[in-house]
């Protein structure tokens, strides 16, 4: 069990958070008053209390809000807890949704200090029940419960679609298919076929979000942007080629074409990375053929199947 130490908000992006005693939450948005509250998943950001007083011994003078964070919380290591956590603070209910950021641009701590522990030490929060909190309030902590949906995001490469000279049907295909066999969609992504900013996304996704599984279509075959393949292996711990090895033999099923797909699959820690095809039909047909079994393997990943053999 925790407790709230502080409550910060900032009434526009970009300026220093300021203390209040107490402050509405509003479900599925964020603290009433704050500029970063809205309908995506970073709605409430928090730190360890214990976090920043380690900073502050270091010598530096930081009010709570300086890091930017909206609720500090002592009790709790958050780095330490998975994506999916979630804190009862009286009636009001978070979930935890991402862990870290990217600084953009270093703030003045940084610049001071050398340092500043939000990119790596703070956390953020979904609003999943509204309510009134104030400082002092206990924080509760619950467990992650193992039979959730699996959660997915879906990553489109293409030169033309990202600047609206094409419409990415492969992408929303994957989504509605996900959705229909059970999966949690938590981002669809739409990207130029570059390989550092889909490796960027990759390791942002896998590492700080804890998703299940990655979805990536197009980018797979001989043309020389085609890079898809190569940033998969580049971010991945281990590789998973069954997979792509299998998609790729159903399709020559369907198509001896399908003989010129690098596609790969591997995972980056807890997450898997599954490359498709870039054509609706061939998504539409390797996913029909995966779905069915991906489940089992997900579930070993997660830690919720055992390496069982089919009777």
């Amino acid at each position: 069990m925790g407790r709230l130490k502080g409550i910060c908000i900032s009434e526009k992006r970009g300026t220093e958070k300021h203390e209040v005693r107490e402050a509405m939450v509003k479900m599925d948005w964020g603290i009433e008053g704050d500029a970063h509250g809205g309908k995506w998943h970073r709605q409430i950001s928090l730190l360890s209390d214990e976090k920043i007083q380690e900073f502050r011994a270091k010598g530096a003078e930081v009010a709570y809000g300086a890091f930017g964070e909206n609720l500090i919380v002592e009790g709790f290591d958050f780095r330490m807890l998975p994506v999916g956590t979630r804190f009862h603070i009286g009636d009001v209910v978070l979930e935890m949704t991402q862990i870290g950021k990217e600084c953009h641009s270093h703030c003045q701590i940084y610049k001071r200090m050398g340092d500043c522990i939000m990119p790596r030490e703070g956390v953020f929060a979904e609003v999943v029940t509204g309510g009134h909190i104030k400082i002092g309030d206990e924080v509760v902590m619950e467990q992650v419960k193992s039979d959730r949906p699996f959660s997915a995001a879906v990553i489109t490469l293409s030169d033309k679609g990202s600047v609206g000279e094409r419409e990415d049907k492969s992408g929303p295909m994957i989504v509605e298919m996900l959705k229909d066999a059970g999966y949690d969609i938590k981002e669809t992504i739409l990207l130029p076929d570059e390989q550092k900013k889909l490796e960027k996304e990759l390791i942002r996704l896998a590492d700080q979000r804890q998703l299940n599984v990655i979805f990536t279509t197009g980018g797979t075959g001989f043309s020389e942007r085609d890079r898809t393949p190569e940033a998969t292996v580049n971010v991945c711990d281990r590789m998973a080629n069954g997979i792509a090895e299998a998609i790729r033999n159903y399709s020559m099923t369907i198509t001896k074409r399908a003989m010129f797909s690098r596609a790969v699959s591997g995972i980056r820690k807890k997450t898997l990375i599954i490359n498709l095809p870039g054509s609706p039909k061939a998504v539409q047909e390797a996913l029909e053929f995966l779905l069915p079994e991906l489940g089992h393997g997900l579930g070993i990943l997660r830690g919720t199947e055992g390496e069982c053999a089919r009777k």
